[in-house]
C-alpha cells in the first residue's frame, strides 16, 4: 500500500544508508590509521589490554636501551682498570729487577724505586679521575665504602662481604714499631769515629757529631735500612717505618756505650714489632702492622687503618675506643627490566694504592702503597704485595666481565625477545586487519552505492500517488 505522508520506505532506506555510510567511515579510519582500535568504544577491553602493552613496549625499549649504556660502563671501568694491571705488570718487573743486588748498586735501586713511586702515583691518578659522565668509578665512591668520625682511623677497604652500618671500632693492643733505644743519653759530641750498623747497613758516624747530627746521620740511610731515628727519653733510638710483627730493627756499634758515643753499644740489639689487635662491632680480630681487617661476621672485609701516636711514633693510637665506621652501600645500580624492582648491581671497589695488596701476611709493607725495592729484603716482600694487588685487580675484573656478559647482555637480549613477542601480541589485539577491511571497504561501498539509489527510488514513491490525482 503507497504512503504519501510518513513514506515509511524512505525512512527504511535512510536507515539502511546511514548503518552503511557509519560502517564505511569506520573501515575507511581503520585503513587510514592502521589501527582497528582508535577510540575507546572500538573495544574498550581490548583498548585497556593493549594500552598496557604499550606502556610495557615501552619500557622495555628502554630497558634495553639502560643495558647498554651499562654495558658502557662497565667497560669504561674496565678499560681504567686494564691499564692499572699493566701498570703492575711494569712494578713487578721492576721489584725483580731489584731484588737482583748481585748486579745492582744503590743508584740503580734508587731508580727502580723512583720509577716505582712515578707508577703509584699514575694508579692513583687513573682510580681517583676515571668517570663516566661525572660519575667517578675506581675511588670507591661506586661501591662498598666506609668512612670513619675518628681522625685516628682511616678506612682502607670494604668489599662485597661487608654490611651496611655503623660499627664501633676499639684497640684493645696497640700496633708498634720495631724499635730499639740507646742504653743512655749521649752526652756531648762522639769523642770518636764510629760506625753503626742498622739491619745490616753500615753507617759511619763522625768525631764530634752531636746527637742531633747523628739522628740525622742515620736518617739519611732510611731509604736502605728501614728505619727512622729520634731522641725518646733523651737517648738515641730507632724505629722502624712499618709496623707489627714483620717489622725489625737491629743495631750494634763498634764503640763501646758511653756518655761520649751514640750509646748502643757494642752488643746486638734486636727488636720486633707488635701487630695491632682490636675490635670492631664487637668481635676481636688481630691487625696486621697497624690495619686490623675483619675476617668474619657483618664487617668481613672491613679494613681500618690506625694511626701512630701523637706522643710517641713508635706505637699506633692508645688503647681504648676509635669511634665509629660507618659502611654505605655504594653500588651501581642499574635499570635493566620494564618494570619496578627490576634492577641489577656491581660494586666497584676503591683501586687506589693504599686499599691494593693489603694484608699479606709475612710481609713487612701493608699495601701496595708501602712497597720498597732499595733492598733485596724489601724487594722480595714488595714482590709478594704487588702479586696480591695484581690478583685484586684481576679479580675485579672478572667481577666486571662476568656482570657485562651475564646479567647486562644476556638480559638485554632476553629484553630483546620478551619486545618482539609483546609487540606481536599488541599488534593481534590493536592494528588493523587489512585484508578483512578491505573486504569490509568493498562491500559498505557496494552498501552505500545501492542505498543511496534504493533512497532516491524511494523518494520517487510520493509522485505516483499525484498521478493518480490527475
Amino acid at each position: 500500500m503507497l504512503s504519501a505522508v510518513n513514506n515509511s520506505t524512505s525512512l527504511n532506506a535512510q536507515a539502511n544508508l546511514n548503518r552503511a555510510s557509519s560502517a564505511l567511515s569506520k573501515t575507511t579510519e581503520r585503513l587510514s590509521s592502521g589501527l582497528k582500535i582508535n577510540r575507546g568504544a572500538d573495544g574498550p577491553a581490548a583498548l585497556v589490554i593493549s594500552e598496557k602493552q604499550r606502556a610495557q613496549i615501552a619500557g622495555l625499549r628502554q630497558a634495553i636501551d639502560n643495558s647498554d649504556k651499562a654495558v658502557s660502563v662497565v667497560q669504561t671501568a674496565e678499560g681504567s682498570l686494564n691499564e692499572i694491571n699493566s701498570l703492575l705488570v711494569k712494578v713487578r718487573s721492576l721489584a725483580i729487577d731489584s731484588a737482583n743486588t748481585g748486579v745492582n748498586d744503590a743508584d740503580a735501586l734508587a731508580a727502580n724505586q723512583a720509577e716505582i713511586a712515578n707508577a703509584l702515583e699514575t694508579i692513583n691518578r687513573i682510580a681517583n679521575n676515571t668517570q663516566f659522565g661525572t660519575k667517578k668509578l675506581l675511588d670507591g665512591s661506586g661501591g662498598i665504602k666506609g668512612t670513619s668520625d675518628d681522625m685516628d682511623v682511616s678506612v682502607l677497604k670494604a668489599t662485597s662481604d661487608t654490611k651496611a652500618g655503623t660499627y664501633a671500632v676499639a684497640i684493645t693492643t696497640a700496633g708498634e714499631r720495631a724499635n730499639v733505644a740507646a742504653v743512655g743519653p749521649q752526652v756531648g759530641n762522639l769523642a770518636t769515629d764510629e760506625t753503626l750498623t742498622v739491619n745490616g747497613v753500615a753507617i759511619q758516624l763522625e768525631s764530634g757529631f752531636s746527637q742531633a747530627e747523628v739522628v740525622a746521620r742515620i736518617n739519611d740511610f732510611s731509604a736502605q735500612t728501614g728505619v727512622t731515628a729520634d731522641i725518646s727519653g733523651g737517648a738515641t733510638r730507632v724505629y722502624s717505618q712499618a709496623f707489627g710483627s714483620d717489622a725489625k730493627v737491629s743495631i750494634v756499634s763498634n764503640v763501646a756505650a758511653g756518655p761520649s758515643s751514640s750509646a748502643f753499644g757494642t752488643t746486638l740489639s734486636n727488636d720486633t714489632g707488635v701487630n695491632v689487635v682490636g675490635t670492631i662491632d664487637g668481635d676481636s680480630f688481630t691487625g696486621k702492622g697497624n690495619v686490623l681487617t675483619a675476617t668474619s661476621g657483618s664487617t668481613k672485609g672491613l679494613s681500618v687503618r690506625f694511626a701512630a701516636a701523637g706522643a710517641d711514633a713508635a706505637l699506633t693510637v692508645a688503647a681504648g675506643a676509635q669511634g665509629n665506621v660507618t659502611v654505605v652501600d655504594n653500588s651501581l645500580v642499574f635499570q635493566i627490566g620494564a618494570n619496578a624492582n627490576q634492577t641489577a648491581k656491581v660494586a666497584i671497589g676503591k683501586v687506589n694504592t693504599d686499599a691494593l695488596g693489603v694484608g699479606v701476611g709475612g710481609n713487612q709493607f701493608n699495601s701496595l702503597n708501602e712497597i720498597d725495592v732499595t733492598s733485596a729484603s724489601k724487594a722480595q716482600d714488595a714482590l709478594g704485595v704487588i702479586d696480591s694487588a695484581i690478583a685484586d685487580v684481576t679479580t675485579l675484573r672478572g667481577t666486571l666481565g662476568a656482570f657485562q656478559t651475564n646479567t647486562l647482555q644476556a638480559t638485554a637480549a632476553n629484553l630483546q625477545v620478551t619486545l618482539e613477542n609483546t609487540v606481536a601480541a599488541e599488534s593481534v589485539i590493536r592494528d588493523t586487519n587489512f585484508a578483512e577491511e578491505i573486504a569490509n571497504l568493498t562491500k559498505n561501498q557496494v552498501l552505500v552505492q545501492a542505498g543511496a539509489s534504493v533512497l532516491k527510488t524511494a523518494n520517487q514513491q510520493p509522485q505516483l500517488i499525484l498521478s493518480l490525482l490527475q
